[in-house]
């Protein structure tokens, strides 16, 4: 948007590694040369009058997957509304609108909006009755398909549930339209794969709306292919050679759990190939278990049932601990980081197992190893983190009160259990190293809405029940929720040295507040707003142009 070779914020209350200071920032040449007097001793300068707003570290994000949210953009998004009639409505708008598509198909509609979180095929041949439709949920763990997908898929009354996954059916046994895990697998192997093209335009609509949020930096979660998207590293690689890709990003590549270490080699040589090409793809994403609504978050103790008692289903391990252990050891011997998705109290612990063995064998090579959404923790399990140096990579935003949470998770995990879920403060408190993030588009990656909730336990302007904290005692302070996303992240990927603080020597990556959430109460966190955001000195998103030259 402009890049000056000085830059000159003032009237801002800054946050740096000492407090809030009220002093001017200068950046020169894409870094921070001058905090204070110092700062105006120059000319030349392209000015930004920050107004009494909070000038913050860029936000970073520890685990999003940028390039599904910009396909669901691309595609029939359906993330602005919350009810089934909604959802139906916009399908057949976006299906009315594009009659030569050969599938319809979009994503992020939310299971508690359906009763007990299953829409059904019947509902969508309503609005798609003539083309196959498949809508993945909006944390990418179900989809929503209609008859034809599932005649496509080759889904009916004798078709086995595949090892990770489960394919919803009714009393009598016939699929209704809902399919778990990899069980969407059935159908979306059918459908066409976005086009390259697809995926560069998926990347530029998602960052510059990460820009709009104040975000400067991420480590994206899944770099490979999944069943209905390519793989982005080849976007990746075409961004970073054009310039298009201004944000600092790690990527995750993608462990395919239906395959065993034979594609070890091929992750050596995507990291390498990535690594020369400027791209930094130095970490190996694996999901140990699924989400908990649909009761695939692996647990140490079975799931309660509709009544409230114990049933047998203890969910997912979609790799078995032992093979963990063996993957886990082999990769951080190359020197791989490792990125576990781990909801249930169980996965947990054999992802935290599985690190334990890498560091018997191989010692520490300061990999910094992450363990994303850790939603049930069992006590037992806390202090590990931190003796293992494994980075809590928390998404703070799912720790209130909603549908998905009171209806669909904590009468099925029981109030001892529910009350170890997203235990940030305890993790904090026994030293570990926190990383903030969004999982978008599962959720929104706006960096306030996601530290309100982490300093809140609630929504913002939240009312009624949904007010309530959510285990409050696990509430972070807004200064550790915000350090958490951003210098936790730049550490996560590595990058402290260079970002996630405001101080003389870093890069220019700031985000620039409508006021100073420090002065303000609380509650008040999430009305915030970004006006500006700056990469490297470069103002890559304005919410308006007040510039003026020093």
């Amino acid at each position: 948007m402009s890049t000056p070779n000085r830059l000159l914020i003032t009237g801002g209350h800054v946050f740096t590694p000492a407090g809030i200071v009220e002093e001017p920032v200068l950046i020169e040449d894409g870094i921070i040369t001058a905090i204070g007097a110092d700062a105006v001793a120059t000319t030349d300068a392209v000015e930004i009058d920050a107004a009494g707003g909070l000038v913050a570290p860029g936000f970073q994000d520890s685990h999003i997957h940028p390039y599904h949210a910009g396909l669901d953009m691309i595609a029939c998004d359906l993330t602005p509304y919350v009810t089934a009639e909604g959802y139906l409505t916009r399908i057949a708008e976006y299906a009315a609108a594009n009659p030569e598509l050969e599938w319809i198909s979009g994503g992020g509609w939310s299971m508690d909006s359906f009763p007990g979180g299953l829409p059904t095929a019947a509902a969508l041949d309503a609005v798609v009755p003539d083309r196959p439709a498949f809508f993945p949920n909006r944390d990418g763990h179900g989809a929503w398909v209609n008859t034809k997908a599932l005649e496509i898929g080759g889904i009916d009354d004798t078709t086995p549930d595949p090892f990770d996954g489960r394919i919803e059916r009714d009393a009598d046994g016939h699929a209704i339209g809902t399919l778990q895990e990899g069980a969407m697998g059935l159908v979306a192997r059918h459908m066409p794969l976005p086009t390259q093209d697809d995926m560069d335009e998926a990347l530029k609509i998602a960052q510059q709306q990460l820009f709009a949020w104040g975000v400067t930096g991420w480590q994206d979660a899944i770099v490979g292919a999944t069943n209905d998207t390519p793989d982005p590293l080849d976007s990746y690689l075409r961004a970073t050679a054009s310039g298009v890709l201004k944000a600092h990003v790690v990527g995750a590549l993608w462990w395919d759990r239906n395959r065993g270490l034979e594609q070890i080699p091929e992750l050596v040589e995507k990291r390498e190939r990535a690594l020369a090409a400027g791209f930094r793809a130095t970490t190996v994403k694996i999901m140990q278990d699924g989400v908990a609504e649909n009761f695939t978050a692996g647990m140490l103790e079975p799931y309660l049932d509709a009544c409230g008692c114990p049933g047998e289903n203890m969910g997912k391990s979609f790799l078995d601990p032992t093979t963990l252990k063996e993957i886990s050891v082999r990769l951080d011997a190359l020197g791989f980081q490792l990125h576990y998705h781990a909801l249930g109290d169980r996965a947990v612990r054999e992802s935290l197992d599985a690190v334990e063995a890498a560091r018997i064998a191989n010692g520490d090579s300061d990999l910094r190893h992450t363990l994303a959404h850790i939603q049930v923790i069992h006590p037992d399990d806390i202090p590990r983190f931190a003796e293992l140096k494994v980075v809590a990579n928390m998404q703070p935003l799912w720790a209130r009160h909603e549908g998905q949470m009171d209806l669909l998770t904590i009468p099925f995990l029981g109030t001892r259990r529910a009350g170890w879920q997203y235990p940030f403060g305890s993790l904090q408190r026994a030293g570990s190293q926190l990383a903030s993030g969004s999982d978008w588009p599962v959720s929104t990656a706006n960096p306030l809405e996601i530290i309100h909730t982490g300093v809140n336990r609630a929504p913002a302007g939240a009312t009624g029940p949904a007010a309530l904290p959510f285990l409050g005692e696990q509430a972070l302070s807004l200064a550790d929720a915000l350090i958490a996303h951003s210098l936790g992240t730049a550490y996560l990927n590595h990058d402290e040295q260079r970002s996630g603080t405001i101080e003389v020597g870093k890069a220019g990556d700031i985000v620039i507040l409508d006021r100073d959430i420090f002065a303000a109460p609380v509650a008040e966190i999430g009305l915030a707003a970004v006006i500006y955001t700056i990469i490297g000195g470069e103002i890559v998103y304005a919410a308006t142009s007040t510039l003026v030259s020093a």
